[in-house]
């Protein structure tokens, strides 16, 4: 066997040893929301630009949008982005957080996505 081959056999051997290492280390957050690629994506797009959150879902019924966690309050951005869409901040219960805009209430809820981001989904028929 040549040199070369060898090589190329031990890479591949390590590579694959690696990958698997990763994905039993970091599999369990990495596929907690389903599909992990929009919300590697959107943590890109929080890296390379200026924005505070990406929305990373929008279906008919919801939006869901992720936020980097800002440390002692990680759901700013969550009551900045309703208080541009008219709702004012009442109060928070548990992980859901209840806005109020012309005697109707929205509650957001929001979760906690490894320690450095904050995802949140707000409903359709909230931010119409």
């Amino acid at each position: 066997m040549s040199w070369l081959k060898k090589m190329f056999i031990t890479l591949m051997f390590s590579l694959t040893l690696a990958a698997g290492l990763f994905i039993g280390f970091f599999g369990p957050v990495l596929f907690q929301e389903g599909n992990p690629i929009p919300l590697l994506v959107s943590i890109l797009k929080l890296k390379t630009t200026d924005s505070n959150y990406v929305q990373f879902l929008n279906s008919e019924k919801q939006s869901m949008y992720l936020a980097a966690n800002q440390g002692k309050n990680p759901l700013f951005e969550v009551k900045e982005f309703m208080k541009s869409k008219g709702w004012k901040f009442e109060e928070q219960m548990g992980s859901g957080l209840i806005f109020l805009k012309d005697e109707n209430e929205a509650i957001v809820l929001t979760r906690q996505y490894s320690k450095y981001f904050v995802i949140w989904d707000v409903s359709k028929s909230v931010v119409r």
